[in-house]
């Protein structure tokens, strides 16, 4: 756990820009079905339209929180509680443990998958499944969906390689090195 802190502390981490809801969305937003049949051009438009919209995911994903904080507060805190535990311990494990990390690094969707199924085993045990599922588990769904079908523009491509090549670290990007995504990342 503390190495990941002292690697987020050394880096020079700067908050990426808000895009347009224009961009994001709206008029100029191209958006396909992926290729389910090449899984790895699938994967790397996920991890680029994280890496450029991430500003705009962590806004959606806060309005989420705050709705269903709003309406039940303590379930969501103790769901928030639960899930970032396990994910520090996951990340402490795979930075400690060789098998834990070749898991993380061949199978970045199922190390997400076992994070998210932990911590509903734990919320089932606590019965807060409702509030897990739709305040911490349905906007992560909506942010995979979208990052899956929005097709990457000339301005998306260029911001991820100033990243890719260290001009630029991001929480996001990050985020994914600790998924074990640093290839893609840009690591």
């Amino acid at each position: 756990m503390w190495s990941v802190y002292r690697t987020w502390t050394k880096m020079d981490v700067q908050p990426p820009p808000f895009r347009t809801l224009d961009d994001y969305v709206l008029g100029s937003a191209r958006f396909a079905v992926p290729d389910i049949r090449n899984l790895e051009r699938w994967n790397n438009r996920i991890i680029n339209n994280l890496l450029y919209y991430q500003s705009n995911y962590f806004v959606s994903f806060l309005i989420f929180l705050g709705i269903v904080g709003y309406f039940q507060p303590f379930q969501l805190f103790l769901g928030a509680t639960v899930v970032t535990l396990i994910f520090i311990g996951f990340v402490w494990a795979a930075e400690n443990q060789a098998p834990i990390r070749r898991f993380r690094r061949n199978h970045p969707f199922l190390a997400l998958c076992t994070i998210l199924a932990a911590s509903y085993f734990f919320l089932t045990v606590l019965g807060e499944v409702s509030v897990f599922l739709f305040g911490i588990a349905f906007p992560i769904l909506l942010i995979l969906i979208h990052a899956s079908v929005r097709l990457r523009s000339l301005k998306n491509k260029l911001e991820n390689k100033l990243e890719s090549i260290g001009l630029k670290r991001t929480p996001m990007g990050l985020l994914l090195v600790s998924l074990g995504q640093e290839q893609e990342a840009g690591s």
